[in-house]
């Protein structure tokens, strides 16, 4: 008799323990799977904060670019009244920075986003270049005035 009791002793402490282990499993696995939500919950919340600062971007750059199309063309009108060789000389230097302007947004409309560690360098770089172009534009219009 005792050792049935013992052997039941055994038999049910040995089940309790198979018992405790397996719902652990269960818990891990509930888990994981709630972090894998979370975790693809915050992946698409990036992407779209992602995507919102290239839309942002590309808009701002386009209200600079058309700043600096505002600004050449009254550049163009107000050396229209400079003396022949000066015109010559403007007329010169202005279309190269409305082709720099040109270049840079189709630089901008041709960039394809592929990562936002691509997409922060580029957007470094791009400003860099917009910054000294929109110096170059103010520099050829301040030596007019």
């Amino acid at each position: 008799m005792k050792k049935s009791i013992l052997v039941l002793a055994v038999f049910s402490f040995a089940a309790s323990g198979l018992f405790i282990s397996c719902n652990n499993s269960a818990r891990k696995v509930e888990k994981a799977e709630t972090n894998v939500v979370e975790a693809k919950e915050d992946l698409a919340q990036a992407k779209d904060e992602y995507q919102a600062d290239v839309e942002n971007f590309r808009q701002q750059t386009a209200d600079k670019v058309a700043a600096n199309n505002q600004s050449i063309a009254d550049f163009n009108a107000r050396i229209d009244m400079e003396k022949k060789e000066a015109k010559a000389e403007y007329k010169i230097k202005i279309a190269e920075l409305e082709k720099k302007n040109s270049d840079m947004q189709k630089k901008l409309d041709d960039y394809k986003v592929e990562s936002k560690d691509q997409w922060e360098t580029f957007k470094a770089e791009f400003n860099n270049d917009m910054e000294k172009l929109g110096v170059a534009l103010k520099n050829m219009t301040v030596k007019n005035d």
